[in-house]
C-alpha cells in the first residue's frame, strides 16, 4: 500500500506561483491515479487536478483550469502541482490522494492520502 507525503505549502500574494510535490513510497507508484484536492477553513474538501498512471490526461477543476498544471515522474515516485497566478481563494489545505482503480474528481473516493500541506494567499 503507497504512503503520500506533501510538500512545498506556504504563504504567497496574490498573483504569485507555488510548486506543490507529493512523494510516494510503498506499493508500485505507477499503478496509482493520483489526484489533488485542497479544503478551505469550513468548507467541504474539492477536486483540484488529477492524472493518470501514465502522466497524460490530466483533468482540472475548473476554477483552477489555465492557472494550475499537474505532472508525474514515475521514475521518482513524485507528482507535482504547479500553481500560477494564485488567488485568496486558492487558499486551504492541499491533499494528494491516490487509488488503484479509475480516476475520479469525488472527494472520498480515494483510499490514500497524506497529511496535506497548508497553501496561504493573501489579497
Amino acid at each position: 500500500q503507497v504512503q503520500l507525503g506533501e510538500s512545498g505549502g506556504g504563504l504567497v500574494q496574490a498573483g504569485g506561483s507555488l510548486r506543490l510535490s507529493c512523494a510516494a513510497s510503498g506499493g508500485t507508484f505507477s499503478s496509482y491515479v493520483v489526484a489533488w484536492f485542497r479544503q478551505a477553513p469550513g468548507n467541504q474538501r474539492e477536486f483540484v487536478a488529477t492524472v493518470s498512471r501514465s502522466g497524460g490526461s490530466p483533468r482540472y477543476a475548473d476554477s483552477v483550469k489555465g492557472r494550475f498544471t499537474i505532472s508525474r515522474d514515475n521514475a521518482k515516485n513524485t507528482v507535482t502541482l504547479l500553481m500560477d497566478s494564485l488567488k485568496p481563494e486558492d487558499t486551504g489545505v492541499y491533499y494528494c490522494e491516490a487509488t488503484s482503480l479509475e480516476g475520479s474528481t469525488r472527494p472520498g473516493y480515494y483510499s490514500y492520502w497524506g497529511q496535506g500541506t497548508q497553501v496561504t494567499v493573501s489579497s
